[in-house]
């Protein structure tokens, strides 16, 4: 269902407004670059700052240049469970494949409350659900055990798991199943979770380099691990790049150097990445030869 490199994508805007035609030509770029599923309206491509009518578009979008080529899988996360149901509703309607979900956020549920808004969204919305547990910005983390709960649900199929702790992989193995869809979200242990029975990885850095990403992911799941430590070496300095300052301002940044044609600005209270972080940015595409 889910596989591969699947990029977070990043949000166009140009003059305060989202920009349709830059969003619609990265989006075809993507797959034409070997991208194995599309994240619109996710975290990287600023979902906070999205008003309710853009976040629509931008999955109406994606999913129209998608042209059913690849999975849509549509960020769809909120810490109030209305709106995070409503959000999913949405995304069905404009024919999206599947609805990412974070655990509650700032009102930091016990693991019952976690489980008890994550069930409520799955049973409200007859669509795929992939969790996305990342404690850095949620602060909250769905548990092994709540994991294991939330995949006994028909439709919860998968987690994108930004914990950063690799053991995770083994212990959510064997606690939900051979069948429930792990896919990295920390594109630098992405080699590492992928040997340990991870399927794929939601990246960041795919929006940059689609086809060395895609490459990189093919050699995992192929199990040509020489090729893909290769690529993995080639592509580091990249992934720590990207996370130089606040994301998606480098992201944002080292797109607009290989695609000069992509707005680089994020929206407030994102600021343009430091000096610094643009000379890393810089470095690592070097690296990587994309410039």
């Amino acid at each position: 269902m889910f596989r591969g490199s699947i990029p977070a994508l990043v949000t166009p805007f140009r003059d305060e407004a989202l920009d349709e035609g830059a969003y619609a030509d990265f989006v075809a770029w993507q797959i034409a670059e070997g991208s194995h599923g599309l994240v619109p309206a996710g975290t990287t491509g600023e979902s906070a700052t999205l008003r309710p009518e853009e976040h629509r578009r931008v999955i109406e979008i994606c999913v129209k240049a998608a042209a059913g080529k690849v999975p849509v899988i549509a960020g769809c996360g909120s810490n109030d469970t209305a709106h995070a149901i409503a959000l999913t509703k949405v995304a069905k309607e404009c024919g999206a494949d599947a609805a990412l979900h974070v655990p509650p956020y700032y009102n930091r549920p016990n693991q019952e409350g976690i489980y008890a808004h994550l069930a409520a969204i799955a049973a409200a919305v007859d669509i795929p659900v992939v969790l996305y547990n990342v404690p850095s910005r949620t602060i909250t983390d769905i548990s092994v055990e709540t994991m294991a709960r939330l995949a006994s649900i028909a439709n919860v199929v998968a987690v994108k798991d930004a914990t950063g702790n690799l053991a995770r992989v083994t212990a959510q193995r064997l606690a939900c199943g051979e069948h429930f869809i792990q896919l990295s979200g920390n594109d630098d242990m992405a080699l590492g979770f992928i040997a340990m029975g991870g399927r794929g990885c939601i990246s960041v850095t795919a929006n940059v380099a689609p086809k060395l990403c895609a490459d990189f992911e093919n050699a995992c799941l192929s199990g040509n691990w020489d090729e893909a430590l290769r690529l993995q070496d080639k592509l580091y300095p990249l992934h720590a790049a990207l996370f130089s300052d606040a994301s998606p301002g480098p992201v944002k940044y080292a797109l607009n150097k290989v695609r000069p044609q992509f707005p680089a600005t994020p929206r407030l209270p994102l600021t343009p990445p430091s000096q610094a972080s643009r000379r890393a940015v810089d470095a690592a595409l070097e690296h990587a030869g994309l410039i």
